[in-house]
């Protein structure tokens, strides 16, 4: 069996279903280059990313699928799973090769599997959306830095760029290297290369903290103290709502 190998991009993966049905190859095995592990023996493709071929394949797809697949499609992908890639290969080929309608059979194996895991990032974002707590930086920029499970940046954008129009913010997943910035006029995707984002972005330096961002802190943590009922404390309640793998994002988890 044939490997392709992509660069784990949404249009790197349309490229390579293009290439297999041009190529007339098909089954294959579908693999990103981070996630590589071939041998010597391992007979490799190089899926060379291309915008027109995947434009093509994506609209062929919104033709033959419903706007909740396609966003199981797209979901599925920022998982960031190995196994998931393969089974967005193979969804594709049977919803191309199967009338209309064939994408809500949850019979089948990856129709199903995108499903669930579109359920997974979504669940994801959400909490992302609830659990993330901007600082203010000395300049006036507020900012956050996250480790989500996966990458739910870019399901994140139209809830803050709604939700704080008025204040400039950055967004930075420090476990994949980029985020996103709003400059109050819109959002823009930025890299910290020169500098170790975790150094630059955290209250561990006061130099890029604002004066005033430790008496905000301490105001919350008050505010949460003062109408928690000690009586009624359920920790194992609590933690099904809030994992504790998100309390580093909580100002009032904080000590």
């Amino acid at each position: 069996m044939k490997i392709y190998v992509f660069d784990g991009s949404f249009y790197g993966i349309l490229t390579a279903i293009f290439d297999s049905y041009f190529r007339k190859e098909y089954p294959i095995q579908l693999i990103s280059k981070d996630n590589s592990s071939l041998n010597m023996f391992d007979e490799q493709i190089e899926v060379i990313t291309d915008s027109d071929k995947a434009k093509r394949v994506w609209k062929g797809i919104q033709n033959k699928i419903s706007k909740t697949h396609q966003k199981h499609f797209y979901d599925s992908l920022l998982s960031e799973k190995p196994e998931i890639f393969q089974h967005l290969l193979d969804y594709a080929h049977y919803i191309f090769d199967n009338p209309e309608g064939f994408d809500g059979n949850y019979g089948n194996e990856h129709v199903l599997a995108l499903a669930q895991m579109s359920q997974k990032v979504h669940r994801e974002k959400h909490r992302m959306e609830a659990f993330i707590r901007f600082q203010k930086s000395a300049d006036g920029m507020f900012f956050a830095i996250i480790h989500p499970d996966y990458n739910v940046i870019p399901l994140l954008t139209r809830h803050f760029k709604n939700r704080y129009t008025d204040q400039s913010w950055v967004i930075y997943d420090e476990k994949r290297k980029y985020g996103i910035h709003y400059d109050l006029n819109s959002v823009h995707e930025i890299t910290i290369h020169q500098i170790d984002a975790k150094t630059a972005l955290t209250k561990s330096d006061e130099i890029f903290i604002d004066e005033n961002e430790n008496l905000y802190q301490q105001l919350w943590k008050d505010y949460f103290k003062s109408t928690n009922i000690i009586e009624r404390k359920n920790t194992k309640l609590h933690i099904q709502h809030v994992p504790k793998r998100y309390w580093r994002y909580l100002t009032e988890k904080q000590v």
